[in-house]
């Protein structure tokens, strides 16, 4: 079963602006998927929509075999809890460290401290942060922010890891470091899906590639390049 259905999805804005028209597509269990397109093409649209913070104006969503919108506010957040999202700002809590900031996830799904004692320092160790778990947001590199970012987002080992423009603040180096760990993170069964407009990392990844270009599927190939 997919994880993942996107069925003739369309949704305009009050600008009356066509962000998605018509998308159908398919995301399959432990698939890496880049959507790629230029500004505006319905990229972070698309991603929002997988863990439903926007609804379609018309067609489906589906989660398994859960439609978005079936889905009661008030059970908003436990949905959410099946992925872990990745921004291109970082979204950390600045007067948290970067333990205090991935535990803070934990705290939030209703880990005890002695399991947030035990489980923080593995997670960090995963992403090389081990030794900066002292530190303020404000005292590590983009670079390392990121890597808080997505250990964060892996504390309640969601099915789907979507990144939207993970890259978009780091330099080349940083960035391929963050594609290095997006791939291992997808080799151990996770789905990744990554937003992005950076023709490098894309192509680096050689994994599936769907393009949109004016809120339509353009292209989808396995494994596929993007060039601007």
């Amino acid at each position: 079963m997919p994880v993942i259905k996107f069925e003739n999805v369309k949704k305009s804005y009050q600008d009356k602006f066509s962000a998605l028209r018509g998308v159908t597509l398919v995301i399959e269990p432990g698939e890496f998927v880049s959507i790629v397109g230029k500004s505006g093409a319905g990229k972070t649209t698309l991603v929002k929509m997988i863990y439903a913070e926007i609804f379609p104006d018309e067609g489906k969503v589906f989660y398994g075999e859960r439609s978005t919108d079936e889905i009661k506010k008030k059970w908003l957040p436990f949905y959410r809890r099946n992925f872990g999202t990745v921004f291109q700002d970082f979204k950390l809590l600045p007067h948290k460290t970067v333990f205090e900031n991935v535990a803070y996830a934990a705290e939030i799904l209703g880990k005890t401290n002695e399991e947030i004692e035990e489980e923080i320092p593995k997670i960090l160790a995963v992403f090389g942060l081990l030794e900066k778990g002292d530190k303020y947001p404000n005292q590590i590199s983009g670079g390392e922010q990121q890597r808080v970012s997505m250990a964060r987002a892996l504390v309640n080992r969601p099915d789907v890891i979507i990144a939207d423009e993970p890259t978009g603040n780091l330099d080349p180096v940083s960035s391929l470091e963050i594609m290095k760990l997006l791939l291992k993170i997808n080799s151990m069964g996770t789905t990744v899906v990554l937003a992005t407009h950076d023709n490098d990392i894309v192509n680096m990844a050689n994994k599936r590639v769907i393009t949109l270009d004016s809120g339509k599927v353009v292209s989808d190939q396995n494994p596929g390049k993007y060039l601007l």
